[in-house]
């Protein structure tokens, strides 16, 4: 049996086919290691829950730590294939990772904000503003996340709903929180917390953020609260005066599931190249719904017979976001690197 590493021990990281390279200790994960480097590997929850992360790697030993199967399965390990944020290296390494960016260009810091406003817009989503110390500390993307670091340590994962433009007249982050009954953090944002209060918090985070070197059309993919990241997006295409053709499909349950669809109907006449499709697939008699009924994935499939020269952005339930990058690659063709995902895991997805 091999033994493992010395835990201080260093390797040397290569990403395929950008060729950049960083150093990682055995007892660090790749990822970790990576970010920490300004190497901008895709990623997601961090936490092995979501499969982001999954790379192939061509060469080198690794060890996993905790992950589910359903973010990387022992056939695909068998494979070759690795979570970078929980791979330990054990070997120099080299992956293949067509998504290498300078996106962590961008400083991670941890910072004090304080709570600006608090405004429901639906009976379990809360906008949530937070106010920074000053525009000029705070750089990302749009589509990227923040985490709140609790007293306990324990950490909190949202994504920005509004675009990094914003900060230059009102320095301060969006976010739209669903409240989860017993959830240790959301209970507190649907019960005591208040304005003025201070939080601390760490970003930017995530490789979720729209790819300008391309002309190609986009779908966008959103489930419940992930519209805030898709928000973030479609502001910052209408500042940039992005005009590539563009289909946003929001799925809920119920109509007031899509808690901002009056904001996506303004934001039409400003974006020509949008479309707007909302999908409800629980409706009750009394919701009068006359639009499009059934799972938000599956619009896209009874919609496109191809989506081999697209580009997909799906946020949202870790179900809707698997659901759409298998159906999308295997069914409508997709090349599986012109899918970009945000995959909102919850405390209870990574159990």
């Amino acid at each position: 049996m091999t033994q493992p590493a010395p835990a201080s021990a260093a390797f040397q990281i290569v990403v395929q086919p950008s060729g950049r390279t960083f150093s990682a200790r055995a007892d660090e994960a790749i990822l970790a290691a990576a970010i920490q480097s300004g190497i901008g590997l895709p990623y997601g929850c961090k936490d092995g829950a979501c499969g982001s992360c999954k790379c192939k790697k061509l060469s080198g030993t690794v060890v996993h730590g905790e992950h589910q199967a359903k973010a990387l399965s022992p056939e695909e390990e068998a494979a070759g294939f690795v979570l970078t944020c929980c791979a330990h290296p054990q070997s120099d390494v080299v992956l293949e990772s067509r998504q290498v960016t300078d996106e962590s260009a961008y400083p991670i810091k941890k910072m004090p904000v304080r709570v600006a406003t608090l405004e429901k817009k639906s009976h379990d989503v809360m906008q949530v503003r937070l106010q920074l110390p000053a525009a000029d500390t705070f750089r990302y993307h749009a589509g990227q996340y923040i985490e709140f670091i609790l007293r306990d340590g324990a950490r909190r994962a949202y994504s920005m709903a509004n675009a990094p433009h914003t900060q230059e007249t009102a320095p301060g982050v969006e976010l739209h929180i669903r409240h989860m009954p017993g959830g240790k953090f959301t209970e507190h944002v649907f019960g005591a917390m208040k304005e003025r209060e201070i939080l601390r918090v760490e970003g930017p985070f995530g490789s979720f953020f729209l790819r300008e070197d391309s002309d190609k059309p986009i779908v966008l993919l959103a489930s419940g609260t992930g519209f805030a990241p898709i928000k973030a997006l479609l502001e910052h295409m209408r500042h940039k005066g992005i005009a590539r053709p563009t289909v946003l499909y929001w799925g809920g349950r119920r109509p007031g599931d899509l808690y901002m669809a009056d904001w996506v109907q303004a934001l039409l006449a400003d974006l020509p190249n949008l479309r707007y499709v909302p999908v409800v697939s629980d409706a009750l008699p009394e919701d009068g719904w006359t639009g499009r009924t059934g799972f938000v994935h599956q619009a896209v499939l009874d919609d496109f017979a191809d989506l081999s020269g697209h580009q997909v952005y799906a946020c949202g339930a870790p179900i809707v976001v698997d659901s759409a990058r298998a159906s999308y690659s295997a069914e409508r063709g997709l090349p599986p690197e012109e899918f970009y995902a945000d995959s909102f895991t919850s405390e209870a997805d990574k159990h």
